[in-house]
């Protein structure tokens, strides 16, 4: 279960604020990160796997 009290991940930085491990100073609390696909060649292609919906 996440804690809102959990380190944020130094040298990461998040902006999507309706994520669960998004913390005030747009920072990340996930205790991993995951961005697929494999073989994406452009940013536009890419997407972080870690996401999980804020519910509250």
């Amino acid at each position: 279960m996440h804690n809102k009290d959990e380190k944020p991940i130094e040298g990461v930085k998040c902006v999507v604020n309706t994520c669960h491990y998004h913390v005030p100073g747009d920072r990340c609390t996930a205790g991993t990160i995951e961005i697929q696909p494999r073989d994406a060649s452009s940013t536009e292609e890419t997407d972080c796997n870690t996401f999980r919906p804020n519910m509250g």
